[in-house]
C-alpha cells in the first residue's frame, strides 16, 4: 500500500522530476555498483545536466572501465594536500566563525594549531570534520576558548576510515 505522498510522486514524468536540477553532487561513488552508475549516466543522457562525482583516490581508474559512462567525464580533479599556508587561512577562518582566535605568539596556542595540523595531515575534508565536532563541544561545553585536550576530544569524537 503506497502512502498519499508515494502517490502523488509516482503521477511525475522523468522529465517533471529532473527538470529542475541544474548539477546533482555525488560523494563516495566508490561504494556505487555498476547498475548504479549505469543508470546515473542513463539520466544524464535524458536530462543533461551537471554531474560531479567525488570518490576516494583510484575511482577514476573504476570509472575508466566503464567507457559509456567514461566518455562523458568532462575532466577529473584530484585533491592534494593542503600547503601550511593553505591550513593556517582555513583554520583562521573556522576560529573566526567559532568566534575565537589562536595568538602564535602564545605557546599554549601555537601547540593547539600544531595539534589541529597534526590531526588533519592537510585533508580538508578531515579539517572540516574535526572543526564541526570542536564547535558541537564548545556549544555543548559553553567554553569559550580551545585548547589542545578540546582538539583531542574532537577528535576522539570523529569517524575516520583509518
Amino acid at each position: 500500500r503506497l502512502s498519499r505522498t508515494e502517490v502523488k510522486y509516482n503521477y511525475y514524468s522523468d522529465q517533471e522530476r529532473f527538470s529542475e536540477i541544474k548539477l546533482l553532487i555525488l560523494d563516495e561513488v566508490d561504494h556505487l555498483k555498476y547498475t548504479s552508475l549505469e543508470q546515473l549516466r542513463n539520466i544524464y543522457d535524458q536530462h543533461k545536466f551537471g554531474v560531479v562525482l567525488i570518490g576516494m583516490p583510484g575511482i577514476e581508474r573504476r570509472i575508466s572501465r566503464y567507457p559509456q559512462l567514461y566518455s562523458r567525464v568532462g575532466f577529473l580533479h584530484e585533491f592534494k594536500i593542503l600547503s601550511k599556508d593553505e591550513m593556517t587561512f582555513i583554520i583562521e577562518h573556522h576560529l573566526n566563525q567559532l568566534g575565537t582566535e589562536i595568538k602564535i605568539d602564545n605557546f599554549s596556542d601555537y601547540e593547539t594549531l600544531n595539534t589541529i595540523v597534526r590531526i588533519s595531515k592537510g585533508n580538508l575534508r578531515v579539517l572540516t570534520r574535526l572543526f564541526q565536532q570542536l564547535e558541537r563541544l564548545i556549544k555543548i561545553n559553553n567554553i569559550t576558548s580551545i585548547d589542545t585536550d578540546l582538539v583531542n576530544a574532537a577528535r576522539e569524537a570523529l569517524v575516520t576510515g583509518s
